[in-house]
């Protein structure tokens, strides 16, 4: 329990901002789970399409640190390996 209003404060700041970032989260597994999907389904147009859309988000997220850039970069490499291997 807080015991000042500051800490008060902070707390409620902090309840936001775990709820702004769960949601930037949730868009990214979303987003990559559409990217896998296009991956599986062979269709290398859309999942490129799809990894342009997650690429972005991505980054947007690991530019205000809700994820480390190197778990962006990783994500996008690895999703683009896929992609080039169903396009081979």
């Amino acid at each position: 329990m807080a015991n000042t209003r500051s800490a008060e404060k902070n707390i409620r700041k902090t309840r936001k901002r775990t709820l702004a970032n769960q949601t930037v989260k949730a868009r990214l597994r979303t987003l990559r789970k559409k990217v896998q999907t296009a991956i599986t389904s062979g269709d290398a147009s859309a999942a490129q399409s799809s990894l342009r859309e997650f690429a972005s988000a991505a980054d947007k997220a690991a530019k205000v640190h809700v994820i480390h850039k190197n778990t962006s970069s990783r994500y996008k490499s690895l999703l683009a390996k896929k992609i080039a291997a169903i396009g081979a």
